[in-house]
């Protein structure tokens, strides 16, 4: 009997070696980044304050009165623009309430957030450069690209005239690295026109399109910045014009820190799962008609996201 017994302990403590803990394999808020905001009940989205017609802060709007958001945090209704409203389908698919902060760019795109906010929501677009700090959602639409000069520019027909001249950018953004000659988009091939640029950086573009409209040629040449803000700017009255057509179309997509400490897996399928949704529903095409007066959503929905060969 206890030879029997002896081999019956042996037996079992092999398989309890062999056998993975439960609590690697079972998700909880500790370990799993999904389990934590479902446990929670909030989404803590960042996106930028000042960015129509992407993303708005109110101002002058209170926090909505029984929200679990934080006293740092806004509330959906302090908050207005097309990733704004893309970020509330997603926390409303995940079935939380959406929670805003508003850090700098240049903090979002250099990834190691701090576990400060789960998902950033800002009309990132995907490159090689960000896919090493950052994991990439199922884009939720296609990004154009444009070149603004001021209006009583007569010197520059097309973008190779502004090679060598004064280009304001956004620093850490898109536009930079394709002035560089170095930016790779997973999937896409890209047509450098302008060369040997005077880069100019500033924060975001809004300090540079008022520079470019202190007078043509006074302070910049020109400026980069995307479509749907380009639009808002010359409906404004600023007086800027676009140039040509796109230069180029990047993808943007919710991105999830590499560096966070919880497993960004479950989540990141399922917001990529909640767009592809957003798509198919039309969903994703109303918002864009809403805030761009055009659908900027077709390309984005047939994108190859494995292409990004992304593992977390």
């Amino acid at each position: 009997m206890r030879r029997v017994m002896v081999e019956f302990i042996s037996v079992l403590m092999v398989l309890t070696a062999c056998t993975p803990a439960s609590t690697n394999s079972v998700p909880t808020p500790q370990n799993d980044k999904l389990a934590e905001i479902l446990a929670r009940g909030t989404l803590v989205i960042a996106t930028d304050a000042d960015y129509a017609p992407q993303s708005q802060l109110l101002v002058n709007a209170s926090p909505n009165s029984d929200t679990k958001c934080s006293p740092t945090q806004y509330t959906a209704n302090q908050m207005v623009g097309f990733d704004v409203d893309v970020a509330v389908e997603i926390a409303r698919h995940l079935g939380v309430e959406p929670c805003f902060v508003t850090p700098p760019w240049s903090q979002l795109v250099a990834g190691s957030w701090g576990d400060n906010w789960d998902v950033h929501v800002g009309s990132v677009a995907i490159t090689f450069d960000r896919m090493q700090v950052l994991y990439f959602s199922q884009p939720y639409y296609a990004t154009p690209t444009v070149i603004l000069v001021h209006k009583d520019n007569v010197t520059f027909k097309n973008p190779e005239d502004l090679s060598g001249k004064r280009i304001g950018i956004c620093v850490g953004c898109t536009f930079e690295s394709y002035l560089m000659g170095t930016l790779q988009i997973p999937g896409e091939k890209i047509e450098y026109r302008i060369q040997n640029a005077q880069i100019v950086g500033y924060e975001n573009e809004g300090p540079a399109i008022e520079a470019l409209a202190a007078g043509d040629g006074v302070e910049l040449d020109a400026v980069l910045t995307i479509l749907p803000l380009a639009k808002q700017t010359i409906a404004s009255g600023k007086p800027v014009v676009i140039l040509g057509e796109p230069l180029l179309f990047a993808y943007a997509s919710v991105t999830l820190d590499r560096a966070g400490r919880r497993d960004p897996t479950r989540l990141l399928d399922e917001i990529s799962k909640i767009i592809r949704e957003l798509h198919a529903n039309a969903t994703l095409k109303k918002l864009s008609i809403k805030y761009h007066e055009h659908d900027l959503t077709q390309t984005a929905a047939h994108y190859d996201l494995g292409v990004l060969n992304q593992t977390p």
